[in-house]
């Protein structure tokens, strides 16, 4: 995916997050401005709640009217996402956490209202629209810190055409990418890039290779080119998709298993967003080519540990 790609879809996603906290913050300054106006309530039709307020503590002192309700609603509700607007307006990262947070605040606000009052559309609604401010929010996150991703192949001088050490690898985001590239300027190695023949770019493909990742089902890859009996040393680049191996990387292993195993030399390096390799995944590695070598990293969106990258490059 390209930077302008990238953009685009987190400008989009900036402005449906922008949506939500102008509409839960402009909704938490009218119901709070009502309750000042009408402390019983009668205004908004809130007045034969007050009872169901006696079981929450110090309910003598605070709930006896809407006053102190009026004042937690502006403020957890209000306030907090009308600064969360401005400084998503300002289009800085925090407004983009902050708007994440408001939106797991106001579930928390609507699940102490399921606690206290009968089951009403009203609250199941509100609760509702936090979990969509909290999965936007969280979504835009992860796309502003792949933006931040950066990668440039004229950086590494040392790759060589002309070598016994072959790196392939397969990347959607360029994270794999990056690694490949590494690996093989350290190497001085060949380096061949796995094409899947199915769309696996953009966010579309995130959620077309999920649906392959799930069910395990091959994906098809062009030609490499390639004769692997050339090479010494075979180095293999992917990553995970939904706790199995990506599909193109199964493909490739599954496609040249007879090659693979009658090396000495076969690594494979998966890139994987959980905190450790799945087990499946490399039981699955292992039953395909039992003499692979598997190394794993954890890419958290992009960002690797250099330490634990010391280790393989």
């Amino acid at each position: 995916m390209n930077e302008i790609s990238k953009k685009k879809r987190l400008k989009v996603l900036k402005i449906i997050l922008l949506f939500w906290t102008i509409f839960i913050g402009l909704g938490a300054l009218l119901g709070s401005t009502c309750m000042f106006i009408d402390k019983t309530g009668k205004i908004m039709q809130m007045d034969t709640l007050l009872p169901y307020f006696q079981v929450l503590p110090l309910a003598q002192y605070l709930y006896q009217d809407y006053i102190f309700p009026g004042i937690a609603l502006l403020i957890v509700n209000g306030i907090s996402n009308i600064v969360a607007t401005i400084f998503i307006l300002l289009n800085k990262k925090v407004g983009d956490i902050l708007g994440t947070i408001f939106g797991f605040t106001l579930m928390l606000w609507i699940t102490i209202q399921f606690v206290i009052f009968p089951v009403n559309f009203l609250s199941t609604t509100y609760f509702i629209f936090g979990l969509l401010q909290l999965i936007t929010g969280i979504v835009s996150l992860i796309f502003y810190k792949q933006t931040e991703f950066k990668f440039n192949e004229t950086d590494y001088k040392d790759i060589s055409d002309n070598s016994k050490t072959l790196v392939l690898y397969f990347s959607r985001m360029g994270y794999a990418k990056k690694i490949a590239y590494s690996i093989a300027n350290k190497e001085k190695g060949k380096l061949i890039e796995i094409k899947a023949k199915e769309n696996v770019k953009n966010t579309l493909g995130f959620w077309w290779c999920g649906r392959f990742g799930m069910h395990k089902w091959p994906m098809k890859i062009e030609d490499l080119k390639i004769d692997l009996n050339e090479f010494d040393k075979i180095i293999i680049v992917g990553q995970i998709w939904v706790f199995h191996i990506s599909s193109p990387i199964r493909e490739l292993l599954n496609k040249n298993k007879e090659i693979l195993n009658n090396k000495k030399d076969v690594s494979l390096i998966v890139l994987h967003f959980n905190p450790s390799m799945p087990k499946m995944a490399k039981k699955e590695i292992i039953s395909i080519i039992p003499n692979c070598e598997i190394k794993s990293l954890c890419s958290e969106i992009g960002h690797i540990n250099k330490k634990s990258l010391s280790k393989i490059i």
